[in-house]
């Protein structure tokens, strides 16, 4: 098989595997095996580092989608006059699974003398259970405590903490009242008795949102209508297309904004920070890569007696820049493929090396309170490594040719002249 290849990838790979059998410069030995090892190195902390960041953002979004719909729904003269219509109507569009009213108020929670501002979501019990997983998340109590006229509210939990209440005590909701003066404000009052509290893992909505049903929501503010309609779909992914064929499809004066749009800055921030992580960590690859150019020099000044032979036979300078660039590229492939094999291998085993990492330091490397997660997700995707591997290969090509063009241009009459 090897005697049908061409002779320039048969020099080559005699030259790539008798780099340890090397007698005239012993040294080529061990910086090949420091180029084909950073490669490697640069290729698996790449792969590894962009695992963590797509399962991060895969985790985080979707404890996010415990308490933000798939598509919110909102008339844009005020309140949603007739929800249940809109809700059918929605749910003629296949994709959609389910739909539920809500009511948001913006008040502070009073409890002895400690005050919290909060996000309070007058929600439907029954139908909320079709558009969120927050009836799981629930301790304490459950969803369904949110009776209309009983004013109880379920907090979360950082919110119950900082305020010191537990299931069972009673505090207060300030709201100010829509379109009150500023010369003669009053806010209103209600007192709502806490039944639970929830964990969804997300410090800003642990911190900040509390539920209660959606009438006594209402009569805090005077509503009369509720604030929007939350839609949950069978494919999340599918949110920003499904929002435009609900917009063109439906009445004119209704909102329609994915969950795409409401985090946008937070996914974006994390995409940018990601293209910033990904340039970072290929420089470290093209570090490795660029060793190549010492390791080809090296490798040309000690066979330029070979090279002047090959040129007395008959080669032409391309077939001797050709050696060389397959050899370069040959050590940048090996340490690729070794690259991508061991960055997939932790990759996927992320969640069990860290907590030893963790332990040999003594000390936890992800704190909850700022990352909203307590371990390391990780989520390999097949197109990330493909650009990782691709990339290494191409910087290692790059840097095969000025020393192979070096190796072309050498005159043979002067290699053999000393030899």
């Amino acid at each position: 098989m090897l005697a049908n290849l061409p002779y320039e990838l048969q020099i080559a790979l005699r030259y790539t595997s008798a780099q340890r059998r090397s007698e005239r410069n012993p040294m080529l030995s061990v910086i090949s095996l420091i180029s084909v090892s950073g490669i490697a190195l640069g290729v698996a902390a790449l792969i590894v580092v962009l695992s963590v960041m797509n399962g991060f953002q895969k985790e985080v979004a979707a404890r996010m989608l415990s308490m933000v719909p798939h598509i919110e729904v909102m008339d844009e003269r005020g309140g949603l006059p007739d929800w249940e219509q809109t809700l059918a109507q929605a749910r003629g569009n296949p994709a959609v699974a389910g739909g539920a009213p809500f009511v948001t108020l913006q008040g502070m929670l009073l409890y002895d003398e400690t005050m919290r501002p909060v996000a309070v979501q007058g929600i439907l019990p029954a139908a909320e259970k079709t558009v969120s997983s927050i009836a799981g998340r629930i301790t304490g109590g459950t969803l369904d405590d949110l009776q209309p006229g009983r004013f109880n509210i379920v907090l979360g939990y950082a919110l119950a903490a900082k305020l010191g209440v537990k299931a069972g005590d009673k505090l207060s909701l300030l709201v100010a009242p829509q379109g009150a003066s500023t010369t003669a404000w009053a806010p209103r009052r209600q007192v709502f008795t806490v039944t639970g509290t929830f964990n969804v893992g997300h410090n800003d909505y642990d911190s900040t949102v509390a539920l209660a049903h959606i009438d006594d929501a209402r009569s805090v503010e005077q509503l009369a209508l509720p604030t929007g309609l939350r839609l949950s779909l069978h494919d999340l992914h599918q949110a920003p297309r499904v929002a435009q064929e609900l917009s063109a499809s439906m009445p004119q004066e209704l909102m329609f904004r994915d969950w795409t749009r409401q985090n946008e800055v937070w996914f974006a921030a994390l995409q940018s920070q990601k293209r910033m992580m990904f340039l970072i960590l290929v420089l470290i690859i093209a570090v490795a890569a660029f060793n190549l150019v010492s390791t080809l020099v090296m490798k040309v000044n000690d066979k330029q007696a070979d090279i002047a032979i090959l040129r007395t036979l008959g080669a032409s300078p391309r077939s001797i820049m050709a050696v060389f660039m397959m050899q370069g590229a040959l050590v940048g492939v090996i340490g690729t493929v070794a690259g991508v094999a061991a960055g997939v291998l932790v990759a996927m085993n992320v969640h069990v090396i860290m907590p030893v990492v963790e332990k040999l330091i003594g000390s936890k490397l992800l704190s909850q309170e700022i990352y909203f997660l307590s371990s390391v997700p990780s989520d390999p995707q097949w197109q990330d490594i493909v650009m990782i591997a691709g990339v290494s290969v191409a910087l290692s090509f790059v840097a095969t040719l000025y020393p192979s063009y070096g190796a072309a241009r050498i005159n043979p009459a002067e290699s053999l002249r000393y030899e």
